[in-house]
């Protein structure tokens, strides 16, 4: 019975590890198939236009989308400034305050179903409070959807991360008389440093991308929104007007039966692709080791 026992569980073994590899192998030819095609249609319209000029009718050959990716990132740096501070300190009550607080259990809880929602209720949200009483789209309340869209990734992302924080190191300067808010920040925050960049970055990742929720909240523009002001500063992004932005502008020129909109929202398919590939390289090969260096 043993040596029977022994074979079928031998070759149970066998069989999950093979079926494991063809998973990730499929998974794999997938994503390089899919960054094939965007790479090969998508280099076609990569020219110094496309970062130079504003986006315009199908009819004119020299235009870009200058305009789209500015706003992409005005955008995404007003969540990220938004969004990455409350959610440090989310985490930091969870891990640090709130471990066996009656309040914690049910903060987890709200943020993990706010992870799992659609973001186009998210945007759907903002449309509601914000939009509707300003009577207009805007990029601000794009960057305010996008914020929400990332405050539960980085709170439960650092409670994670500071869990794996030895004990040992908070009793340490709690010994020798820190506060508990310098030891959070020059301790606990230090030897968490790196899984809790990686965490900032992989969720500014995670929202870069998105589509849905600020097709009802940036909406859209054809144009730069620059507002003229007094001082150093001639000209300041307006986004109190509605934003021009890559992933709704790809959207609506995928759906035009026009070549030469196709082919640009190849290209910025390609550029989103690439500096999402590209923040989480960083992510992984420069903060990644943190593990490697608490083991």
């Amino acid at each position: 019975m043993k040596p029977s026992s022994l074979t079928l569980r031998r070759s149970v073994d066998t069989f999950i590890k093979v079926l494991s590899m063809v998973a990730s192998l499929v998974g794999i030819l997938f994503l390089l198939w899919i960054l094939w095609d965007l790479a090969f249609k998508g280099f076609e319209a990569l020219d110094i236009n496309f970062f130079t000029r504003r986006t315009g009718p199908f009819t004119v050959p020299e235009t870009g989308m200058a305009n789209a990716i500015v706003g992409t990132l005005y955008i995404t740096l007003l969540a990220t400034i938004v969004g990455v501070p409350i959610g440090l300190l989310g985490g930091i009550f969870l891990s640090e305050f709130g471990r066996n607080h009656p309040i914690s259990s049910a903060v987890r809880f709200f943020a993990n179903i706010l992870m799992g929602t659609p973001s186009i209720l998210v945007g759907v949200f903002i449309y509601a409070v914000i939009v509707l009483p300003m009577s207009g789209f805007s990029g601000l309340a794009g960057g305010v959807a996008l914020a929400i869209i990332m405050l539960p990734v980085i709170t439960r992302t650092t409670e994670d991360i500071l869990a794996l924080v030895p004990n040992e190191l908070r009793e340490s300067a709690l010994a020798l008389g820190a506060p508990h808010w310098k030891m959070i920040v020059h301790i606990v925050f230090r030897a968490a440093r790196a899984g809790l960049i990686t965490g900032v970055i992989l969720a500014i990742a995670r929202v870069s991308g998105e589509t849905a929720p600020l097709l009802f909240t940036a909406f859209n523009n054809s144009y730069f929104t620059y507002y003229d002001v007094e001082g150093p500063m001639k000209y300041v992004y307006d986004m109190t007007e509605p934003t021009a932005n890559l992933t709704v502008t790809i959207f609506n020129y995928a759906m035009t039966p026009y070549e030469q909109w196709q082919k640009q929202a190849w290209a910025g398919s390609l550029l989103i692709t690439g500096a999402i590939l590209v923040l989480s390289v960083i992510a992984r090969t420069f903060f990644g080791g943190g593990k490697k260096r608490r083991a």
